[in-house]
């Protein structure tokens, strides 16, 4: 269906890939194959939201970047869009942050792709060199903060609702899951 909808056959490229035209969906490369997947919903937009204004400040502080869904070049052909990372010194007009560019990714997990963001990206972005992985579960708000040693994360810590995660590396802030989810 993918092909059909795009326009194309055979493995992708990664510069076919960049001038694909807009689309509703959130479309990713993975070794020559689109990964699409729908819009996020308002809750995984609101949870991206309150994270992005809670680290903003200590991101300046820190002298790095926070950015919301952009393209990431972990290796020739291997190009995510995380919810968020958080960066160095960049070009902001290039279509494409390099992976060694990125110190901290976050993904928060949608129920229809747990498994790409728990296994897949995070493999790929173990492998990439990326030091920090947070992962936000969207039902509760609860963080997994992993940190790689050698080419595999080993989670730092699990913060559930009622606690505080304190984050040291690669930047100084406190995240509480309660902040992030939508009052109601």
């Amino acid at each position: 269906m993918t092909a059909a909808v795009f326009g194309h056959g055979g493995p992708w490229t990664e510069e076919e890939y960049l001038s694909l035209d807009g689309t509703q969906e959130r479309v990713e490369l993975f070794d020559g194959s689109l990964y699409v997947t729908p819009a996020p919903t308002p809750r995984h937009q609101h949870i991206s939201g309150e994270l992005y204004v809670i680290l903003r400040m200590a991101v300046r502080a820190a002298g790095l970047h926070v950015l919301e869904a952009v393209n990431v070049r972990l290796r020739a052909g291997r190009m995510p869009i995380p919810d968020l990372v958080i960066t160095g010194d960049i070009d902001f007009d290039e279509l494409v942050v390099d992976a060694g560019d990125v110190r901290l990714v976050c993904e928060i997990i949608s129920p229809s792709n747990a498994a790409a963001d728990k296994v897949l990206k995070m493999h790929y972005y173990a492998v990439a060199g990326i030091p920090w992985y947070l992962l936000v579960e969207q039902d509760t708000g609860t963080l997994h903060l992993y940190r790689l040693e050698g080419q595999h994360y080993i989670e730092e810590s699990v913060t559930k609702p009622g606690q505080t995660l304190r984050i040291s590396e690669p930047l100084v802030a406190e995240i509480s899951p309660d902040e992030l989810l939508p009052r109601h």
